[in-house]
């Protein structure tokens, strides 16, 4: 796969830039020429990905959340969300539809919603040090 264009990002992970990073890559997928429902896809899961870093990963300290978005010649966008946070403990628990560390105020479903509109979500994490989630989704369109 060859590496047609990419962006990185940085921003602080406060709740006012969760749709700033939405718009900034749907506006780098849409170089791509995706179907509506394609960019709404990339636009869902990358707001589920950045409100995790927001709301669990440094629990309402001061943080930066990382964006690396790539295109390869295969059609697929590549979107890497990155924090420093606290880490995730157990990744397949928190993988698991409902559950939630923050009690009633959420609803358990962010991971699911991300597998749901991606090809491929892979997460990786470590405590204390911060957690990555993957998200592809193939361009069929083009």
């Amino acid at each position: 796969m060859k590496k047609l264009n990419y962006f990185k990002l940085a921003i602080p992970a406060k709740s006012v830039n969760e749709g700033f990073s939405r718009a900034a890559v749907s506006a780098f997928a849409a170089l791509f020429d995706p179907t509506v429902e394609e960019l709404s896809d990339i636009k869902t899961a990358v707001s589920e990905a950045v409100t995790n870093c927001i709301v669990h990963a440094y629990k309402e300290k001061d943080g930066v959340i990382y964006i690396d978005a790539s295109a390869y010649d295969n059609g697929s966008v590549k979107i890497k969300i990155r924090d420093k946070g606290c880490g995730i403990a157990d990744i397949e628990k928190a993988r698991e539809a409902l559950f939630t560390t923050s009690g009633d105020e959420r609803s358990g479903l962010g991971f699911t919603v991300m597998e749901s509109f991606s090809d491929k979500l892979s997460v990786r994490s470590k405590i204390g040090i911060g957690t990555t989630v993957t998200i592809t989704k193939l361009i069929k369109s083009r």
